[in-house]
């Protein structure tokens, strides 16, 4: 049996009822890789169509994340103070009608607002899906149910390109939205039926919106949690690069078919995976810091063999696909163990933590892929280079801010 300490002292969770838990929290964390994974195989037929240049395109995923990211920092803090699954079931209901919408966009333009306010609906998910952890677990035991967490929503980046693609065989690109809008359904009764309030009213937040939004003040004031969200930020920098350059420099500059462009995603959620389930079995022995510390060094090493990879020519593709795997894996470290890190300093404000961590984290991806779409040469340079420097800032803040911490 595991204690519960968000419904009271004494409550416990049963092994089944915690897996359960553990899978439908997962589930909702996959808003995000589902909505930007399966679209990316698409990417390139979605310009030709819309006749939209190939930066404007990229600008639907920009727009993506700065929704996310403006979306977990508002639901974030509104669900401490007036509980996690009303504004869950609401943000799902936005999510769904806005995926409808993708679907039928008349022009580029369009379909980057819409993008927008799918992210807003998808944003109440992920963010109180992670508080709702914390609701549950704490210290080590929130990390490792954490790793597990990102074992589920692994899943969802595994097998969305796939989708992506496939449906693009059978249909145009429309149709991903609408499978989106089913998977916000899907998502819709499961918390209708079998999720509860995490967030009893004994433990919400009693501030008016202005003082929900001051507790970010106070989270920003510790330096070791501000460092962690930071590091953890700028490294998922480097992925929303990724997502943001690698479809047309699989697909156009080295000749990967849309529909094979999924099994080179998937070799870098399985390393994912691999690494949640490996952080998941040795967190309580060595500890959630030691483990974020080996994670920025992996990804800061990774994405500097990367860039030279690329400069200098050598490997080709595999030059390419080799250092992104190492990289993409090593976020594995740095997400579940540093967001466990700073929500210990905070537990009765995990809802305002999530949802800084998420909001930095998109907002940073917003701009890297924005980098990205600037510096778009036609080749996998500039893609590249934002990952390279992802890599070396996260480093850099875990040295200057998270060093002496005796977690």
């Amino acid at each position: 049996m595991i204690e519960q300490p968000g419904l009271g002292k004494g409550t416990v969770l049963s092994p089944g009822r915690a897996r359960k838990l553990i899978i439908v929290l997962g589930t909702l964390t996959a808003f995000g890789p589902m909505s930007i994974d399966m679209y990316l195989p698409s990417l390139p037929e979605l310009a030709a169509d819309l006749a939209a240049p190939t930066g404007r395109v990229q600008m639907t995923l920009s727009s993506f994340f700065v929704g996310m990211g403006l979306g977990q920092m508002l639901f974030g803090p509104l669900s401490d103070r007036f509980g996690r699954r009303p504004l869950l079931l609401a943000g799902i209901v936005l999510y769904v009608a806005t995926s409808a919408l993708c679907a039928l966009s008349s022009g580029i333009e369009m379909l980057i607002a819409l993008r927008l306010l799918q992210a807003l609906g998808g944003s109440a998910a992920s963010v109180i899906a992670r508080a709702m952890v914390r609701d549950f677990f704490s210290g080590d035991q929130a990390a490792r149910v954490l790793s597990l967490i990102m074992l589920v929503m692994g899943a969802a980046p595994l097998v969305a390109p796939f989708i992506g693609g496939y449906v693009l065989l059978w249909f145009e690109w429309r149709a991903i939205f609408w499978v989106l809008a089913g998977f916000g359904l899907l998502c819709f009764f499961l918390v209708l039926g079998g999720l509860k309030e995490s967030h009893p009213m004994e433990r919400r937040s009693r501030h008016g919106l202005v003082g929900m939004l001051g507790v970010y003040g106070r989270i920003l004031g510790q330096p070791r949690v501000i460092g962690y969200l930071l590091a953890n930020a700028a490294a998922y920098g480097g992925m929303f690069a990724f997502f943001a350059g690698s479809p047309f420099v699989y697909i156009q500059v080295h000749g990967v078919a849309p529909e094979q462009y999924g099994y080179f995603f998937a070799c870098n959620i399985v390393g994912m995976m691999g690494l949640s389930l490996l952080n998941a079995k040795l967190v309580v022995r060595l500890g959630a810091h030691r483990l974020f510390v080996l994670g920025t060094l992996m990804i800061a090493v990774a994405g500097l063999i990367l860039l030279l990879n690329v400069l200098l020519g050598f490997g080709g593709l595999g030059g390419i696909v080799a250092p992104l795997f190492v990289y993409l894996a090593a976020l594995s470290l740095i997400s579940a163990n540093g967001l466990a890190l700073a929500l210990d300093h905070f537990p009765q404000a995990a809802g305002s933590v999530s949802a800084l961590s998420g909001g930095l984290m998109f907002l940073t991806g917003a701009v890297s892929a924005g980098a990205v779409s600037f510096f778009h040469d036609g080749g996998a340079l500039a893609m590249a280079a934002v990952i390279a420097v992802t890599g070396l800032i996260t480093l850099a803040v875990q040295v200057g801010l998270t060093r002496s911490s005796n977690e």
